[in-house]
């Protein structure tokens, strides 16, 4: 039997006004009811209604590879956007998952559009994370961007004990960086990590992680151990040695 088109009922594709700019809902021509969500024209979100289970962006593949066994768990995701992920752990994991963007319109927009799996609170992600419970959270995602660079606020140590008191043991913190050749973003980043977390971890590709190109790392932190900690603490220790 032939499988029904995943075509929207109502038309998404457009230019929208949010509070911080303009949104994009952008039509795969190649892919029956995939969409691409470009805020203040940046590619955020690659959606396929119906299909939460896809993730496109090569990013959130290696975040969701960090994750542990099958049991539902709890997570945070700061950084909405179209709730990508948060949608893919609510239906690959079940449990709690919950995206926050700071965005209130755009909040709307995704919730109308796409209608994501998982929720999605309007929220700043530091004082978000700074009002977690202790202990009340397995997973937090950081993917937050104001333009090409996360803010500031939620790159300093004080950001990574918050996270780090609102995780279980176990909990896993991951962050996506849009670092340039150098890696000057992911080691500072992660050397502010080492002073948190007992464990730290990279994933990248070996060109991007070679300082040879730009593109998107994922840095995690833990109590218990995580792929790439090697390279992730001779990042970090560069960081320490040009701050020297």
């Amino acid at each position: 039997m032939a499988r029904k088109p995943r075509a929207p009922k109502k038309r998404i594709a457009g230019t929208y006004r949010i509070d911080t700019g303009t949104a994009r809902i952008i039509e795969d021509p190649l892919r029956d009811g995939g969409y691409t969500l470009e805020v203040n024209n940046v590619p955020s979100s690659y959606v396929v209604l119906g299909a939460p289970e896809v993730l496109e962006y090569d990013y959130m593949e290696w975040i969701a590879g960090l994750m542990r066994g099958d049991a539902p768990f709890t997570s945070t995701h700061l950084g909405g956007a179209a709730c990508t992920l948060a949608s893919y752990f609510q239906q690959r994991w079940g449990g709690s998952h919950t995206a926050v963007e700071v965005d209130a319109a755009l909040a709307r927009l995704v919730r109308w559009a796409f209608e994501p799996a998982a929720p999605i609170v309007v929220a700043e992600a530091r004082a978000y994370t700074h009002a977690l419970a202790p202990g009340s959270q397995d997973v937090i995602v950081r993917d937050v961007f104001a333009g090409p660079a996360t803010p500031r606020p939620l790159t300093t140590v004080e950001f990574y004990r918050a996270a780090r008191t609102a995780l279980a043991p176990g909990g896993i913190y991951a962050a996506n960086v849009g670092d340039l050749p150098g890696l000057s973003q992911s080691s500072a980043e992660l050397a502010g990590m080492a002073e948190v977390f007992a464990h730290i971890g990279v994933v990248s590709t070996p060109d991007i992680l070679a300082g040879r190109a730009y593109g998107n790392i994922v840095l995690a932190g833990s109590d218990t151990e995580l792929p790439g900690e090697r390279r992730a603490r001779e990042i970090a220790c560069g960081a320490a040695a040009r701050r020297d």
